[in-house]
């Protein structure tokens, strides 16, 4: 068990898929930090000219538009962080490696999602 273990340990991705998904990788991280900047600058709650007097439909609104952004600024953190890890794990050569089994991620799954870091096997006990 150990032997075979080892063997798939010791297969590599190519160096061209590596690159590919570190650019791929890399220009996710940009786009999410814009857009996380963005949905920060356009939450009501930073605007300057905003007042506490407003109608309840305004209040309203701007509840609505608050918890809007907030949702999606934490749903982009976490995708930056799981991004930063690949990055990582891709410097680290430790890319497309289960963090559980140890075993090789399929390639299909990390073209699909690239953040992966456990195998569709390991993906699925962690879940249930």
């Amino acid at each position: 068990m150990k032997e075979s273990k080892q063997k798939i340990k010791s297969v590599k991705l190519s160096s061209r898929f590596l690159e590919s998904v570190k650019r791929f990788l890399v220009d996710e991280l940009l786009k999410m930090k814009r857009t996380k900047k963005d949905l920060e600058k356009s939450d009501p709650f930073t605007d300057e000219n905003r007042t506490l007097e407003n109608s309840e439909e305004e209040d309203l609104d701007e509840q609505i538009g608050h918890f809007d952004s907030e949702v999606k600024v934490r749903f982009l953190s976490k995708r930056i962080v799981q991004i930063r890890k690949a990055l990582t794990r891709v410097k680290l050569g430790k890319y497309g490696i289960c963090e559980s089994c140890g075993k090789m991620i399929d390639t299909e799954r990390l073209s699909i999602n690239p953040e992966a870091t456990n195998c569709v096997e390991c993906q699925k006990e962690k879940e249930s």
